[in-house]
């Protein structure tokens, strides 16, 4: 059955009107999850004020407070707040930009999983505008629409698109500087000048600035596009490779003030021996090899699912995945789309390979760490790739091919979001109502900040609410002498024991047996 052209335009509109839709409902489906609770802790610039749990069961509600904004009666006060919070970043290794967003928007909208989510989705739809417009500039109307619409529904960028963390907003960042020097780049050789080309040129040049410098500012990592913009510059302008230069130094100027002040304190402050290699030079490399696999297979295919999911099975999804676009290079090469096929490479493959080359050089191991998010800007470069052999290899099947990437896209979403749910601290919330008043002390293997943090959010503030938070190696004996003194004291006691203490060892089989697993 043929699938015409005007069909295949509804349904990639209907999958776009999909991926909105699925950001705003789920906008508060999920709890917050480690790394969320901490960038609201560092938005309401309290994050000096947070002390590790001691040895002794401190008052739940205290930490509570710090994850909203203090109280605040006056502009001096508010300058007080945001001075902190910029002290805060510091001990951050990340910039200042994402935080500073999410700053401002708890101050309007609250602390909610919605409300500080919801910037997160809107810089998500941003991208889906900005990926439409590359994609209509390099393949017309239906590739700019295929390429939102695949970005959309990407089961690894929709995950990070309702996440309180900076990888969203960095896709955005990518894409529309990428697609202002495109725009840039198609009107310096454009053989027709006149007034409106070049206020047009004045538009990009100005957005290219400023997202180039906001990219640098949300993530550092993005320093990396420094050199791809250099190659594709080189590529399709070369002859005005001075003024585009001129442009990417403006933006590192933008950022002096931060690189001086901020920077400089954050790099004193990085622990980068725990991305260092530990095996010998066979080891290394395997493990290398390993982690590219993991990442192409994570962000264009598992999404995330990586988190439960063995880790030969991603391993081996991201072997076929990259088996394919091989394939689909090839077969653009081919076809004589080299021109194309090159922009593709260098916005996807080429960044991918520049931090795997960092890591082999350096000896660390970064590219698949946090599941690949530290390289999500890789992402919409992949996807160009597979929109261009889409669109310009002349498959047989395309509109059938457009319709099973979206179909896989989508059952993959629905089934994470209706099959995996978390709401293990809602349910510790349900056992606290059923008697608020009784005196309660949780007990907890694991002193991550993360952890604390995210008890404090979801349980009652008006319950009398203890925790005891300890590595796993110390918490017996610490909740056996606390017992020893306190023993009347609680009539409840909660243990919540952790599959990930991050800071500690996993606890005994027995402990398990009588615990909440607590699990992303």
């Amino acid at each position: 059955m043929k699938i015409s052209t005007k069909t295949i335009n509804i349904v990639l509109f209907v999958a776009i009107a999909s991926a909105v839709i699925l950001r705003i409902v789920n906008l508060a489906s999920r709890e917050f999850w480690y790394d969320e609770v901490l960038s609201l802790l560092l938005s309401t610039g309290q994050k000096a004020q947070y002390q590790t749990p001691k040895d002794v069961p401190v008052i739940l509600a205290n930490y509570t407070r710090l994850l909203s904004l203090p109280v605040e009666n006056s502009f001096s006060d508010i300058l007080v707040t945001f001075e902190k919070f910029l002290k805060g970043l510091v001990a951050e290794p990340h910039p200042f930009l994402f935080f500073l967003e999410q700053h401002f928007w708890l101050r309007l909208w609250g602390n909610s999983e919605a409300a500080m989510r919801s910037i997160i989705v809107l810089f998500s739809l941003g991208s889906m505008g900005c990926a439409y417009g590359l994609g209509r500039r390099l393949l017309g109307f239906q590739g700019g629409l295929l390429f939102a619409a695949l970005l959309g529904l990407n089961p690894y960028y929709l995950f990070h698109s309702l996440n309180v963390r900076m990888y969203g907003s960095v896709v955005f960042w990518v894409l529309l500087s990428s697609w202002s020097l495109l725009e840039l780049i198609s009107l310096n050789t454009s053989e027709t000048q006149n007034n409106t080309s070049k206020l047009s040129k004045f538009f990009w040049i100005i957005l290219l600035i400023v997202s180039v410098a906001s990219g640098f500012m949300t993530f550092y990592y993005f320093a990396i596009f420094f050199l791809v913009f250099a190659v594709l510059v080189l590529y399709l302008d070369r002859r005005r490779w001075w003024q585009y230069a001129l442009y990417l130094i403006s933006s590192i100027i933008i950022t002096t003030p931060w690189l001086w002040w901020g920077t400089r304190q954050q790099l004193r402050n990085a622990d980068l021996g725990r991305f260092s290699n530990k095996g010998g030079f066979l080891t290394a490399m395997v493990r290398h090899l390993q982690e590219f696999f993991d990442v192409l297979g994570i962000h264009l295919v598992v999404g995330d699912w990586s988190s439960i999911l063995p880790n030969f099975i991603i391993t081996i999804v991201g072997f076929l995945v990259c088996l394919g676009l091989v394939y689909c290079s090839w077969n653009l090469y081919k076809k004589n789309q080299i021109e194309l096929l090159t922009i593709g490479l260098l916005l996807g493959i080429f960044p991918l390979l520049l931090m795997l080359m960092i890591d082999i050089i350096t000896g660390k191991f970064t590219l698949a760490f946090g599941f690949g998010r530290s390289v999500i800007f890789v992402l919409p470069g992949c996807l160009l790739l597979l929109v261009i052999w889409i669109e310009k290899a002349g498959i047989k099947f395309k509109n059938i091919a457009i319709l099973s990437i979206l179909l896989l896209y989508l059952g993959i979403n629905l089934a994470d979001f209706s099959l995996r749910s978390r709401q293990m601290f809602h349910r510790v919330a349900d056992i606290i109502n059923e008697q608020p008043d009784t005196p309660t002390l949780i007990i907890m293997n694991s002193q991550a900040w993360g952890h604390v943090l995210r008890l404090a959010y979801y349980l009652p503030t008006t319950s009398p609410i203890s925790l005891l938070a300890q590595k796993p190696d110390n918490l017996s004996p610490i909740l056996a002498k606390n017992l020893s003194k306190n023993s009347e004291q609680y009539q409840r006691i909660l243990w919540l024991d952790s599959q990930r203490p991050v800071w500690g060892k996993p606890s005994t089989e027995e402990e398990k047996k009588s615990s909440y697993n607590d699990f992303r």
